[in-house]
């Protein structure tokens, strides 16, 4: 682990709102999802758009060169700096990216990409025939009208796109994001939506397969799924990004408990308003992040479950609303009990709803072990696109 010299070494003295990670939570976290997967018999390409950090992706990956899965051309640069070989785009190809997507594959990164239609197609091919070097391409299949790719059904459209892609480029399989799982509930609802993952892209493939396509990858993601999925044969790998730090949002759905999250921010009492119930600290939302993933949940954390500065939650306290830089803490709506005794100075740390939303306000990780007050490490994280 590398540190920054400058960098205070307790949770006592760290300047505030900061991010705190805990290590031992995350190596957890890590080592479930992955007995998961082996017991499956399935390989994982964690997506590092969570983590966005090259310390953390060394955890998560199988090998120092990948399989890696991220959302951002900033994201590939980064990593492939770090010596990641393996990565997918995971996200719709602009024609306007092609270029770096050559540059990055000239440096020697195994660099694929995703599309969903017959024009992303066309292009990709032009631009390999231009460059006189096959880019690679996943086919995005849409698993549950949640957000983009094409039905798993429509086997015209997988044809032409794979026709097309043929004139150039290189179909190297295909992919999908079952993202209405993050509205599921229950063991039943979410093993069928990972059931429903898989047989999309498993039918998606036997189309492509059928019509003179290799289709080596099939590839299923996501959090939700990855965790409930109990039989996924035919899938080559499983992409989940959340599950390294998980949050409130996951606790929401069942996936963990709040005891799982690794990721918090600590922020330091500033102020009192008693005759509201409020306790304020200098975390708003330009720490937390807006995100209100919980408010359609059964339990509405506002903008953050409140812990004490050790990770222990104080219950029913959150975050109840949050300004530029000042939060409000409060008993829940319709919690009975009394507020915490929270002087001025004293500190707190609040668990976000969407982890990838909270790091993202943040450029460095704070790292903690356990119940340890001692900072032994800072990992630097970066944002961009």
């Amino acid at each position: 682990m590398s540190a920054l010299s400058d960098d205070p070494a307790s949770l006592d003295t760290l300047p505030t709102p900061c991010l705190v990670l805990d290590a031992d939570r995350m190596d957890r976290n890590i080592t479930r999802l992955r007995a998961h997967l082996d017991g499956l018999g399935v390989g994982m390409r964690p997506h590092l758009k969570t983590a966005k950090s090259v310390e953390v992706a060394q955890q998560l990956m199988p090998t120092a060169q990948g399989p890696a899965t991220v959302s951002t051309l900033q994201e590939a640069r980064r990593f492939a700096a770090a010596g990641v070989r393996d990565i997918l785009y995971a996200v719709g190809i602009s024609p306007a990216k092609l270029p770096e997507i050559l540059a990055l594959r000239a440096q020697g990164v195994d660099l694929a990409i995703v599309l969903d239609s017959v024009e992303q197609a066309e292009a990709v091919a032009a631009a390999s025939r231009a460059a006189g070097t096959a880019i690679p391409a996943l086919i995005e299949i849409d698993c549950d009208g949640h957000r983009s790719g094409v039905q798993p059904g429509d086997a015209a459209r997988l044809r032409a796109i794979g026709a097309a892609l043929a004139q150039g480029g290189a179909l190297r399989g295909v992919m999908t994001h079952a993202g209405g799982s993050y509205g599921a509930r229950g063991d039943a609802e979410l093993r069928a939506c990972a059931d429903a993952e898989r047989d999309a892209v498993v039918a998606a493939a036997r189309t492509l397969k059928e019509a003179g396509h290799d289709c080596p990858v099939i590839s299923v993601g996501s959090t939700p799924t990855a965790h409930h999925a109990t039989d996924l044969s035919g899938v080559t790998e499983v992409r989940a990004g959340v599950f390294v730090f998980f949050d409130l949002v996951m606790a929401g759905i069942g996936i963990c408990s709040v005891d799982d999250i690794a990721l918090s921010v600590l922020a330091t009492v500033i102020g009192h308003q008693r005759d509201k119930g409020w306790i304020l600290v200098d975390a708003g939302w330009m720490a937390m992040s807006r995100d209100r993933g919980t408010a359609k949940q059964d339990v509405d954390q506002g903008y953050g479950l409140v812990c004490d500065r050790d990770g222990r939650p104080y219950g029913d306290l959150v975050l109840v609303d949050a300004n530029q830089e000042h939060g409000i803490i409060a008993l829940r709506p319709g919690a009975s009990g009394a507020l915490p005794d929270l002087a001025v100075g004293d500190r707190v740390r609040i668990l976000p709803n969407h982890a990838c939303a909270t790091g993202a306000q943040h450029d460095r990780y704070h790292v903690v072990r356990g119940g340890s007050d001692m900072v032994e490490a800072v990992w630097p994280r970066f944002g961009g696109w």
